[in-house]
């Protein structure tokens, strides 16, 4: 069996570690088997609803974003068509790039939640930096301990913050 499939059918099965350990040993974690199919292990990944090993793949070089995310075999449209939101959301988290009018599944808190997350890890495009009315760096507060603080109410806070930038 050779290396590719090996790492295909790691990732359908999920499993985590057989997938390290083979981009360990220098599997290329972007394969292309055909050249009409790009991206074909983030895709089964992203369909299967495998987050960790999205991340993974992520991690090791493999695209979150096609130049069209509206294409039928983009991660982003694999975990729709799934029906996988947890892998849409680590998707936009990795800075995946929403197409106009795609509906994601997501409650607009956690769309938000999930574009804030990719602009702090600095994964955010362009677009989506400018969908979010970004202009400049949040600040970050250190909080040593925060017991019995209603995060509801901080998450409320800042969408409201964001939905006025717009």
């Amino acid at each position: 069996m050779s290396a590719e499939l090996k790492l295909i059918k790691a990732i359908r099965s999920g499993r985590l570690a057989e997938v390290r350990a083979l981009l360990d040993e220098g599997m290329v974690s972007e394969l292309d088997v055909d050249s009409s199919e790009p991206g074909l292990a983030m895709g089964i990944a992203c369909y299967a609803g495998f987050v960790d090993i999205v991340r993974e793949l992520a991690e090791r070089g493999a695209r979150v974003n096609l130049p069209d995310n509206s294409n039928p075999n983009s991660p982003l449209n694999m975990a729709l068509r799934a029906g996988k939101p947890e892998v849409v959301r680590t998707l936009i988290e990795l800075g995946a790039e929403l197409p106009d009018g795609m509906k994601t599944g997501l409650s607009e808190h956690d769309l938000l939640l999930a574009q804030l997350k990719a602009q702090r890890a600095g994964k955010a495009t362009k677009k989506t930096l400018e969908s979010l009315g970004v202009q400049s760096e949040f600040e970050e507060i250190q909080v040593s301990s925060c017991f019995g603080t209603d995060t509801q109410v901080l998450d409320a806070e800042l969408m409201q913050l964001m939905r006025d930038s717009r």
